[in-house]
């Protein structure tokens, strides 16, 4: 069996596979040409999903949040067009699913439909900055824990070195 190399194969990398999975989804998800969308930055928290959906209806679409993952979807009823006769038809009303991949930090706060445009709302949610410090032990059963001093070991180690 082979494995495909990854940058996340490093062993300095430690649980970053759902990393990897992510990526992949993006990676097929880019491909889609389907409708058009643009992601813009209404402010330093706020960010706005606008997709194309001209045809498309508020019964016809469906906005959910699977895991990470937003996903829209599209799916207009046949049965509208069937007493139409279309001459040409240039506006594309087919089915389509249009998937986003989403950090932790973001919320979908929203969703509206105007002008054939539908507009999904997110924010980022800022976390508080913490600093942990993590007490070293000896390995030997008994003693207690210890701070390293660097600037002593330095110092030890210099007034062997010639001047």
């Amino acid at each position: 069996m082979s494995r495909r190399l990854s940058l996340f194969d490093s062993p300095f990398l430690l649980g970053f596979d759902q990393f990897e999975r992510a990526l992949d989804r993006a990676q097929r998800a880019a491909s889609e040409g389907y409708p058009p969308y643009n992601i813009e930055q209404v402010s330093e928290t706020l960010l706005r999903i606008t997709i194309a959906v001209a045809g498309f209806e508020m019964d016809d679409l469906s906005v959910q949040l699977e895991q990470n993952q937003l996903v829209i979807r599209g799916r207009k009823t046949a049965e509208e067009d069937e007493n139409r006769l279309f001459l040409h038809r240039g506006i594309a009303t087919r089915q389509f699913q249009r998937s986003f991949i989403l950090s932790e930090d973001i919320e979908v706060v929203g969703a509206s439909l105007d002008n054939g445009l539908l507009n999904v709302d997110l924010r980022r949610i800022i976390p508080e900055t913490t600093v942990q410090t993590i007490a070293i032990k000896s390995g030997k059963d008994g003693k207690k824990a210890q701070t390293i001093d660097v600037a002593a070991d330095v110092s030890r180690d210099n007034k062997d070195m010639p001047k």
